[in-house]
């Protein structure tokens, strides 16, 4: 079971970096948000996977509980910032 989680871990890294890719060279600034807001969702999956994987999950379940927070506090900001900016 716990190849199964470390190849899902290893699947979820490589999509990190597609995401990386938009967040880089995104048409728009709201494809840039988005794709922020895509790679923090995959983070949080794949610090919860690895709680699996050391036999640790309420440690990694705390941690990404806080990372989901400041993930969406962070987007909701920028997306604030950008609308009272005009560059949508």
């Amino acid at each position: 079971m716990k190849s199964f989680f470390l190849s899902v871990d290893i699947f979820l890294c490589l999509m990190v970096f597609l995401c990386l890719y938009r967040v880089v060279f995104g048409p728009t600034l709201g494809d840039r948000i988005v794709a922020t807001g895509a790679i923090g969702t995959k983070t949080l999956t794949i610090l919860v996977i690895i709680g699996f994987l050391y036999d640790r999950v309420e440690m990694f379940l705390d941690i990404s509980l806080a990372y989901a927070l400041l993930n969406f506090v962070g987007t909701l900001a920028a997306s604030k910032y950008f609308e009272t900016k005009r560059e949508f």
